[in-house]
């Protein structure tokens, strides 16, 4: 079956300074990125070196080019410039052949942010077939004896980022009516809940395999201090991906682990807001990583909306201290530098993007901005 998408409402409106804040923040965006698109046009930076955005910077995976194009549609949705538009558009088609890239785990990122931005701009059901037909080959992935989507990395391999490209497997079900892609999706998150979610609420970032019997092995990282540490971004992804996975199933398993997700980054992180690469590494060269707390905002924003309870508050609140933090000087970039947010980093054991502005951490800042100031919740 396809499983229904639950309603979602906003328990709280935003104070008046974080619209104030907002507002600051949606300018420099317009400003940067039209300076962005004019002087690489056509590419697809994903980090900066020195403030400034590397157009063939090296990358250890081809998953970000939907972040440049969906952070144009919001600035058009929010500015009505027809510049922006076309633009968003463009860039938007310029990834239309990914839709059918089987190397990658990340086809979500790609289309949810362009192309599903496109449909709901337009309610023409031609942009919603691409989405779908995205959604069908991620499903591609499906491991049937482990019951998992493998990352790029390696076949016997699971990420937790995943938990964050899984709801386009969902929105294929639901639009198409597959049983078949509801089944993997959901069995996807059920695998992910019980091999990568520790009691503490902590997310590993990667499980591993045996691909003969399908029995899980072991948890490691490709991305944290070490294999048992909390990555703060895979974290972040957790919070927002089973959050979604709830709004599509109505599996109470699913909201239970979005919420000690969580409750294991509000804890850990505090009144700083902002996490580290990983918590459990000591005395970090970095103290912050601002991506995860970007993507993290939005995840908090929606697990706000569906907990119906005294949480909600606490959750609703975390993220708008998060996004006003965010938004404060040693963070939102000035014109030295070309990137949005500052101290995001793609890939630290790997010295890729360390310190930098990153496309996904813009990206997510903008959107749960947008959604925050919304009446309303777009579709998960």
């Amino acid at each position: 079956m396809a499983y229904p998408i639950l309603p979602k409402t906003l328990p709280l409106v935003p104070p008046d300074g974080f619209r104030i804040a907002a507002d600051r923040a949606w300018a420099i965006a317009e400003k940067k990125l039209r300076a962005l698109v004019e002087r690489l046009p056509d590419r697809f930076p994903l980090y900066t070196q020195d403030g400034r955005w590397v157009a063939d910077a090296e990358a250890w995976t081809n998953w970000c080019e939907g972040f440049l194009g969906g952070q144009l549609w919001l600035v058009a949705e929010r500015t009505g410039d027809p510049w922006f538009r076309e633009r968003a558009e463009h860039y938007s088609k310029l990834i239309e052949p990914r839709k059918d890239d089987r190397d990658v785990h990340d086809l979500g990122f790609l289309f949810w942010s362009t192309w599903r931005r496109w449909y709901e701009a337009t309610g023409d059901p031609a942009r919603d077939e691409v989405v779908v037909h995205a959604g069908r080959t991620l499903s591609l992935r499906f491991n049937e004896k482990g019951r998992f989507l493998r990352s790029f990395l390696a076949p016997d391999s699971l990420f937790v980022d995943i938990m964050a490209n899984v709801g386009i497997i969902f929105h294929a079900a639901q639009r198409t009516g597959d049983p078949d892609l509801a089944r993997i999706a959901y069995e996807h998150c059920l695998t992910s809940r019980r091999v990568l979610v520790r009691g503490d609420g902590s997310a590993s970032h990667e499980g591993i395999f045996d691909l003969e019997t399908g029995q899980f092995l072991r948890q490691t990282t490709q991305q944290g201090w070490r294999d048992d540490g909390s990555w703060a971004r895979g974290q972040a992804w957790a919070i927002s991906g089973f959050g979604t996975a709830y709004r599509y199933t109505g599996d109470r398993r699913f909201l239970d682990t979005a919420c000690a997700c969580a409750d294991f980054f509000l804890s850990r992180t505090g009144d700083r807001l902002i996490p580290p690469n990983d918590w459990d590494e000591p005395e970090p060269v970095l103290p912050y990583e601002s991506s995860a707390a970007a993507i993290a905002a939005g995840g908090l924003w929606q697990l706000a909306g569906l907990v119906q309870d005294a949480r909600a508050r606490g959750y609703a609140d975390y993220a708008v201290r998060i996004l006003i933090r965010l938004c404060q000087d040693d963070f939102l970039a000035d014109d030295s530098w070309e990137g949005i947010l500052k101290h995001a980093t793609y890939h630290e054991g790997k010295g890729l993007g360390v310190d930098e502005s990153v496309m996904w951490g813009d990206y997510f800042f903008l959107d749960a901005l947008d959604t925050i100031e919304r009446p309303g919740m777009p579709s998960p």
